[in-house]
C-alpha cells in the first residue's frame, strides 16, 4: 500500500483543504499527506481500488462500505482523530476538518467514496474516470447510495458525470467544500 499512499499524497497535494491544514510548501504537504494517508489507507486497504499501468500504481480510490465510513469511524473512536501529524497545530486543523466532515456524513446506509486521486503527473488521462466506473459498479451491485466530500469545484462537475448531486456546501477551515450524494441504482 506504500505506492498507493504516495499516489494519493502527490495527487492531492494541492487540494485546498490540504493547503489549509499543511501550509504553502508543496514538499511539506506531500510528506504530511504520506503520513495522513498512511494512517487512513490501511483502514481501507481491503476495499481500496488501484489503477495500474506497466506494473505501477497510478491511481487509487478508497471506498468505505456501509458502516465503515468516516462518520462510523469517528463513532468507533469515540470522536477522537488518530494522530496524523506531530505538529500540534496541524493535528488540531486535521481534527477540525475531519470532525466537520463526519458531522455532515449521511445517516442513511451508503458507500463512502474517497480518497481518490491519480498521480499528479498523470491527471487528465482517464485514470479517475476508470476508477469511478469501477466504484459505481461496486456500489450498484447492492443498489446502494454513495456519498463524498470535495474541496475542488472542478471535482463537483467530475462527480456529477457519475450521477452525484450536491446536497450541501459549506466552509471547512475557511475552504469551500461540497457534499455529494449518488442515489441508489
Amino acid at each position: 500500500m506504500d505506492a498507493a499512499v504516495g499516489v494519493l499524497a502527490r495527487g492531492m497535494r494541492d487540494n485546498p483543504n490540504h493547503i489549509a491544514v499543511y501550509g504553502d510548501d508543496p514538499e511539506h504537504r506531500v510528506a504530511a499527506l504520506v503520513r495522513q494517508f498512511g494512517t487512513v489507507v490501511p483502514m481501507q486497504e481491503k476495499n481500496a481500488l488501484q489503477a495500474m499501468r506497466d506494473g505501477e500504481t497510478v491511481g487509487v480510490c478508497g471506498l468505505a462500505p456501509p458502516g465503515e465510513c468516516i462518520g462510523a469511524l469517528f463513532v468507533a473512536l469515540g470522536g477522537q482523530v488518530p494522530p496524523m501529524s506531530d505538529d500540534e497545530a496541524e493535528q488540531a486543523r486535521i481534527a477540525e476538518w475531519l470532525t466537520d466532515w463526519a458531522q455532515r456524513d449521511l445517516e442513511e446506509r451508503h458507500f463512502h467514496l474517497g480518497p481518490i486521486a491519480a498521480d499528479a503527473h498523470l491527471q487528465g488521462q482517464g485514470i479517475g474516470t476508470a476508477l469511478m466506473e469501477v466504484f459505481d459498479a461496486v456500489v450498484d451491485v447492492g443498489h446502494d447510495v454513495a456519498y463524498l466530500e470535495t474541496d475542488k469545484p472542478e471535482n463537483v462537475r467530475f462527480y456529477q458525470r457519475f450521477g452525484f448531486e450536491t446536497i450541501g456546501d459549506g466552509d471547512v477551515l475557511g475552504v469551500p467544500n461540497w457534499f455529494m450524494r449518488r442515489a441508489a441504482r
